[in-house]
């Protein structure tokens, strides 16, 4: 059934969901995106949903250009998952770990106390060379250093989370997922605004889809912020994660609690690769790689829990997935539309905060997962599925 070809565009445009099924404000900026000169294909996934610029769900492969609000202002923005020796049978006291959880590891808009000891952790490898680069960046973040710092390891808001799941056979994991914070947007806008002001990009069909190009100290400066950012997610992501295995280990006071080799993608973000013969500069957004034999997470809503997948390296897609169920509601329709009485019943079963401040991250504002799945069965191949047991948001 998929792909259908998206008629009508300038560059070719391939769907892996029913156009009349997707949002019409949605489709047009899928004509924007395909409209640009340097775009060599576009490729929408099944959990697509408007965006700032580029719709969330989209691939958009070019040739010497990058459009930077096609990426999105959460650089680097990925999951985490890790397989660990505990079975479901172990789990008790999940209110406690969850308390645990959001005492190490800060939500929302908090921040560590003080820089993560990353040395005690074991993830100081190139740490140094890392911060090195920090002055190198766009000269209006110079300021934020010691907040990038202690910001570093934290989960922030939003779709955001950290859980514990139980997979089909009884295994427990650790999953989470979040960006680079507040750099990483700061970053995003600086270089959109300066995108907007360059001479080429006068009189495009959305602003937002200004566009470096390639040779350009523009450029140059972009890539370098963009490359940084993304290892800043990556690390960030990477302390969390071991943080939070510190607090599953303590809570179920096991000392050799064995966890597998980490699962640690990016969903939002830029990537030189080959596609029919030509290097070209991929972005995905709200999309993973999906190369053959690579492993990835699919998260989807609070209460449908996860996918550990496999790429099948389908080039129709450009190797590419899905990242998510994607949302069915925006933020102020899902609020609207539901209550906390809502978000209790639709979470029933889950350790979670059940209050106002995430009615908007209520299951139902997001699509059915498994219908995503179902979709993209020739992009990726399910190797297991989690059920959701513990949720920590923001």
């Amino acid at each position: 059934m998929f792909p259908v070809e998206m008629r009508g565009t300038k560059h070719p445009v391939y769907l892996w969901e029913i156009e009349s099924e997707i949002e019409p404000a949605a489709l047009q900026q899928v004509r924007n995106i395909a409209s640009l000169e340097w775009v060599y294909g576009v490729r929408v996934m099944p959990d697509v949903h408007v965006g700032k610029g580029a719709v969330v769900g989209s691939v958009i492969a070019m040739r010497h250009a990058v459009a930077p609000a096609a990426v999105g202002v959460d650089i680097g923005c990925g999951v985490n998952a890790v397989k660990t020796s505990l079975t479901a049978s172990d789990l008790s006291n999940l209110h406690g770990l969850r308390l645990a959880i959001e005492a190490a590891i800060p939500v929302g808009p908090n921040s560590h106390d003080r820089p993560v000891d990353v040395k005690r952790l074991g993830l100081d490898q190139g740490w140094a060379r890392f911060w090195s680069g920090f002055s190198e960046l766009h000269g209006g973040v110079q300021r934020l250093e010691s907040r990038a710092r202690v910001q570093l390891g934290t989960l922030g808001g939003g779709n955001h989370f950290i859980e514990l799941c139980v997979d089909e056979a009884g295994h427990v994991w650790l999953t989470l997922h979040s960006g680079s914070r507040n750099i990483g947007k700061e970053l995003a806008d600086h270089h959109i605004l300066d995108a907007r002001a360059l001479p080429h990009n006068q009189g495009l069909a959305d602003r937002d889809l200004a566009v470096f190009l390639e040779g350009t100290p523009q450029m140059d400066a972009y890539r370098h912020d963009l490359w940084w950012a993304q290892e800043y997610a990556s690390r960030s992501r990477a302390v969390m994660m071991a943080l939070f295995k510190e607090r599953v280990s303590r809570h179920f006071q096991k000392a050799h609690v064995r966890y597998g080799q980490e699962i640690n993608v990016h969903h939002n973000y830029v990537a030189e690769e080959v596609i029919d013969g030509e290097t070209m500069l991929v972005t995905r957004k709200g999309a993973i790689r999906a190369g053959k034999g690579d492993l990835a997470l699919i998260p989807g809503s609070m209460g449908a829990g996860s996918y550990v997948v496999r790429g099948r390296g389908n080039d129709a897609s450009f190797q590419s997935a899905a990242h998510g169920a994607g949302r069915r509601l925006s933020r102020h329709a899902a609020l609207r539309a539901y209550t906390v009485k809502d978000l209790v019943a639709q979470t029933a079963g889950v350790e979670s905060r059940k209050d106002q401040g995430i009615v908007d991250e209520i299951p139902a504002a997001y699509k059915d997962l498994r219908s995503v799945m179902e979709a993209q069965k020739d992009l990726v191949e399910p190797v297991q599925h989690l059920r959701t047991v513990l949720c920590v948001k923001g």
